[in-house]
């Protein structure tokens, strides 16, 4: 079995996230792609994450398709960090051939994560092209530490299974959509009405 495992806070879910996720499917080849709701992301402030179980039924409306699943692991694991969570299923299912999967936006900041070198040292990990964030994640403190390990995407398929570290920076069509932006949007829009 080949898993993706594509984690976030999904705060709010939009096409962008779709996108990455259907990406790795078909690139990859992967048989499931799970989407992991982290229950709330170290790196952010609580005030502006919605509720878990919102942020789930955004992430459902989103993962279509066979193969697509949204679960709240993490907080049913008692989980803060990917690091433990990845360790965790690793443990769980010997059997299966996981990989990270992540957009190139969090690529840039991949180095403020706990545990990160040893997250690429854990599992292959693939990073799908997001607009605005190719060059500053193609030259981020991950990139240069571990360009040696970076695979042409040529060989995508074989990622699953691969002996970490092992990464692929999968350049398609970009999709725009941005959670960032949204929440700003929603901000600026609560602020006009007041």
């Amino acid at each position: 079995m080949r898993v993706g495992l594509f984690g976030g806070s999904f705060n709010p879910t939009h096409e962008g996230h779709a996108h990455v996720a259907e990406t790795a499917m078909v690139r990859l080849d992967l048989d499931r792609v799970i989407w992991l709701v982290s229950p709330q992301n170290p790196l952010k402030s609580s005030r502006d994450t919605a509720p878990l179980s919102q942020r789930m039924a955004n992430a459902t409306a989103y993962a279509r398709g066979p193969g697509m699943i949204v679960s709240d692991a993490e907080t049913r694991m008692g989980s803060q960090y990917t690091i433990d969570s990845v360790r965790v299923l690793k443990a769980r299912y010997p059997g299966v051939k996981f990989v990270w999967i992540m957009g190139a936006d969090s690529l840039s900041t991949f180095h403020r994560w706990r545990g990160w070198t040893q997250l690429l040292n854990e599992l292959p990990v693939a990073v799908i092209s997001r607009p605005w964030a190719g060059l500053k994640s193609r030259f981020s403190p991950a990139a240069r530490r571990f360009a040696a390990a970076r695979w042409p995407a040529s060989r995508a398929r074989l990622l699953p299974g691969a002996k970490p570290p092992a990464w692929v920076y999968l350049v398609g069509p970009l999709n725009f959509a941005s959670s960032t932006a949204m929440r700003e949007r929603a901000r600026h829009g609560a602020v006009e009405k007041g």
